[in-house]
């Protein structure tokens, strides 16, 4: 993976967290920082669980660690992609998926969601106002067991089923990959943020494309095994954001606008062109 195509100058940058956001990824590291274990690099134990901050794209998200030395970590823990052709119901099953990672809470030597606890908490309250107005007991005893136990194990389900129309990637060797490309995408779409040409809204489609098909080969190969190919789609990658930025140069006045694209913001894309821009009236 040492012969790939090396970036144009100002076309592929260095994918940072919360790029466009620098005081939400402050005030989420201080946040992770009193609440959780941060990640201290080599001398973590075994398996030890950091805390991962989630960063929603239009396309996808990204986990970040959270570095204890203050610094940004140079690579995501997780990358996942969404299907470019998703349906209606697939959408919402796929923003269930981005949702911010549960918060598990150690009980001796078993481990529970928080939100389990919480509802169990719930039950237990509604179960006392219940008796108290003479529901009888072989009803609610049903009922109380098994709101727990919904709340604990629905969510991976669900998880499941939604994670059919996404690609996750976790391996460091993937996810360095996936960044390089993310970086490349993210140039496409603030290239077509501040122009309505079809050709460059359809190079955000294509983009899309190429991040998901890349993160299913990565799901089913190493990088080392499917070099070549990578390598292939690194450069096309590398040759649509060169042609996309000679199409629509990024102006400053794009970088508020780009904050859409990460989270989900994106209008449709399709295979005609779009209408003129309507301008505000003064």
């Amino acid at each position: 993976m040492t012969i790939y195509t090396p970036p144009t100058t100002g076309i592929a940058q260095q994918l940072s967290p919360f790029g466009q956001q620098p005081k939400r990824w402050e005030r989420k590291r201080s946040r992770a920082v009193r609440g959780g274990h941060v990640c201290c690099g080599s001398d973590c134990a075994a398996n030890c669980e950091p805390v991962l901050l989630r960063e929603r794209t239009g396309w996808g998200w990204i986990d970040w660690t959270v570095p204890a030395d203050g610094s940004l970590p140079e690579h995501p823990h997780r990358v996942a992609v969404f299907t470019p052709v998703a349906t209606r119901p697939q959408r919402l099953a796929l923003r269930w998926l981005a949702r911010r990672p549960a918060h598990w809470i150690g009980l001796g030597t078993v481990t529970v969601r928080s939100a389990t606890i919480v509802v169990t908490a719930f039950i237990l309250m509604a179960v006392a106002l219940a008796l108290m107005n003479g529901v009888p007991l072989s009803i609610v005893l049903p009922a109380a067991a098994l709101a727990p136990l919904l709340a604990e194990h629905l969510p991976d389900r669900l998880d499941a089923r939604a994670g059919e129309s996404a690609r996750i990637v976790e391996t460091e060797a993937a996810c360095r990959y996936l960044q390089r490309l993310a970086a490349l995408h993210t140039g496409v779409v603030q290239a077509a943020v501040s122009s309505d040409r079809h050709e460059v809204r359809r190079a955000v489609e294509i983009g899309h494309h190429q991040l998901f098909d890349t993160a299913d080969l990565l799901q089913r190969h190493d990088t080392r095994s499917a070099s070549s190919e990578l390598i292939a789609r690194e450069r096309l990658m590398l040759r649509l954001a060169v042609q996309t930025r000679q199409i629509a140069p990024p102006t400053q006045g794009d970088l508020a606008a780009v904050r859409n694209d990460r989270f989900g913001g994106q209008p449709p894309l399709g295979p005609y062109p779009p209408g003129p821009r309507r301008w505000p009236q003064p």
